[in-house]
């Protein structure tokens, strides 16, 4: 625990963004490190992240901060579809720009902590960005305006006091490109791996198959019906976690149980007992994954551009075995992952840790 050395307890705001669950669960972390450390946190979410979060932290205050919202595609046109987008997302983070100035306006706020929220910053409060995509990927066809998109994302990040990235400086990191560009804004700090996770003592298994759904519709009911039409064929005991928290749906079907939603413990539990685990390769369950130090098979979002490079660069190290979401056959799935071994990487919070630290100081 950090020591605390101001007699005023300093307020956090602290912001994930809604596409998915994994900015809300890579927050736990830093939650829990600012309570310890004295400060007072506010959560600023709305939907699934918010319900989330109201479930890890019941007796913290929360305000409702919409996010932009973005359906995504059932094909690969994902990056089409977020340039058409572009207007409703910028006006979205204009939008919560001015709603943060009335929420510093109405409460005792020192400190905005923003993940992946382009427009939560303030001269006012001293501001805080959380992304691992300093350089966002496009794909080839793109390559003309990619100069331009990243000139975009670091007029936003330098609007901060700091940009906090979840990797580690150096050669031995997890993102490669997406967290270290040749050139970065000045206001960077890595703080390690965030996860919820701790490493446990293994138990009894009770299932053959874990498969953990995320991310926006339609594509997450697309890759649950992928998985069920899947599983029902291996006869394996599985269990799908849907990811629909504050939604009661637990069933049976076939050879496969269902669940809307599990805390902390329970997931990690099982992420930790079961033989194969199967989810998107989204950035925040790999880092939960190393943490664990858990191989995992990644199916990425079709067309989401950052996970497939996390899936690609990940299974060329042999740390994943991955595989596209049309091609998925659990058969293969399982016999490839015993290829695969994540390395021993030594998790600790020390960064994270140094980071709040000084946010006592400021």
């Amino acid at each position: 625990m950090i020591s605390i050395i101001s007699n005023k307890s300093k307020t956090v705001l602290i912001c994930p963004l809604n596409w998915g669950l994994g900015h809300a669960s890579r927050n736990v972390i830093i939650i829990k490190k600012l309570l310890d450390s004295g400060f007072k946190v506010i959560i600023g979410a709305d939907k699934a992240p918010l319900l989330f979060l109201q479930a890890e932290f019941p007796e913290l205050p929360f305000i409702k901060i919409p996010s932009v919202e973005i359906k995504y595609p059932k094909g690969k046109r994902m990056v089409l579809k977020m340039l058409f987008s572009m207007p409703k997302i910028l006006y979205g983070i204009v939008n919560e720009h001015k709603q943060l100035k009335k929420i510093l306006a109405n409460n005792d706020v020192d400190i905005v902590i923003s993940d992946n929220r382009y427009g939560l910053w303030s001269k006012n409060v001293y501001s805080i960005f959380i992304t691992h995509q300093l350089e966002i990927q496009l794909p080839e066809w793109m390559n003309p305006i990619k100069y331009f998109v990243n000139k975009i994302n670091y007029w936003f990040i330098r609007k901060y006091n700091l940009c906090w990235v979840p990797d580690f400086l150096g050669n031995n990191n997890v993102a490669e490109v997406l967290s270290h560009p040749k050139n970065m804004p000045k206001n960077i700090r890595y703080v390690g791996l965030l996860s919820r996770f701790k490493r446990i003592e293994l138990q009894e298994k009770k299932y053959d198959i874990l498969a953990i759904l995320s991310g926006p519709e339609p594509q997450r009911s697309v890759f649950e019906q992928i998985l069920i039409k899947e599983l029902k064929t291996c006869k394996l005991k599985a269990l799908i976690v849907q990811g629909k928290p504050g939604i009661l749906s637990d069933y049976n079907k076939y050879n496969i149980d269902f669940v809307s939603h599990l805390s902390t413990e329970n997931l990690g539990q099982l992420i930790s007992t079961t033989p194969v685990v199967i989810s998107r390769s989204g950035y925040s369950s790999i880092m939960d994954y190393i943490s664990l130090k858990k191989n995992a098979i990644l199916v990425p979002t079709p067309g989401q551009t950052e996970q497939e490079y996390l899936a690609k660069i990940l299974k060329e190290k042999y740390w994943f075995y991955s595989v596209n979401q049309n091609e998925f056959n659990i058969k293969t799935a399982i016999k490839q992952l015993t290829s695969y071994q994540i390395p021993d990487f030594k998790i600790n919070s020390s960064l994270l840790e140094k980071e709040i630290e000084n946010l006592l100081k400021i």
